[in-house]
């Protein structure tokens, strides 16, 4: 089975403004790509490539998700493949939408061409979101103080949820809006583990004019979870 890369579509009619919205962003929440309870863990190696150059380490991931990685030259480039890997593994965690958002409500705003708008109240009110047919394709989320906007451009469809395949991330100041950083953009592809657990194989991550490459190669389960 391979990844059929598409862009985000319009196939689920807007809601009207000040809608209860719940059941549309429920249909898109669990349309994301997450791991089951049957993930092995899987190892193999990491390259990291910049202007600096190639460096090539080992890694693995467990199956209750903690990643160790070895043998790349530095602890920066050490630090930089544990950071990618929390990022993948943290959005692979399956959590009920019940345990998640229980505690929110969700009123549909206006939309445009990115999608339509989801204003959260309740418990995590302050946030919102865009979905685009069964996409969530923008997240605008208050985290440690600060605030994460996230859009979505394209996605993998892996035939059980998709993926985020081209994305851009920047964050910001809750109260004064001010951006903390340069924005970030993502192009991630994914392939299948023997398992048909799907991983990230290449992460390409562009901000302020420079790249930074992250392949993660010959990846394998864990055999004592076969």
């Amino acid at each position: 089975m391979t990844a059929t890369i598409v862009p985000t579509d319009l196939s689920a009619p807007a809601l009207k403004p000040g809608a209860d919205c719940r059941h549309a962003f429920q249909a898109a929440y669990e349309n994301r790509y997450t791991w089951d309870q049957g993930f092995p863990g899987y190892r193999g190696r990491c390259q990291v490539s910049s202007a600096g150059g190639t460096a090539t380490g080992a890694f693995q991931v467990d199956p209750d998700l903690k990643a160790r990685v070895e043998g790349l030259s530095n602890q920066d480039l050490t630090k930089a493949v544990q950071n990618q890997l929390w990022e993948v593994t943290i959005h692979r965690v399956r959590r009920p939408f019940v345990q998640v958002h229980g505690q929110n409500g969700f009123v549909a705003g206006d939309t445009n061409a990115v999608g339509m708008e989801v204003i959260v109240t309740g418990k995590a009110a302050g946030d919102r979101y865009r979905i685009r047919g069964n996409v969530v394709t923008m997240v605008h989320r208050h985290i440690h103080g600060q605030v994460v906007t996230i859009h979505t451009e394209a996605v993998t469809e892996t035939g059980a949820g998709y993926l985020s395949r081209h994305y851009r991330s920047r964050y910001s100041d809750p109260r004064s809006g001010e951006f903390l950083g340069p924005e970030q953009q993502f192009s991630d592809t994914f392939a299948p583990l023997t398992s048909g657990h799907w991983t990230l194989r290449e992460r390409l991550i562009r901000c302020d004019g420079n790249e930074q490459m992250f392949r993660f190669l010959d990846l394998e389960p864990l055999e004592a979870n076969l």
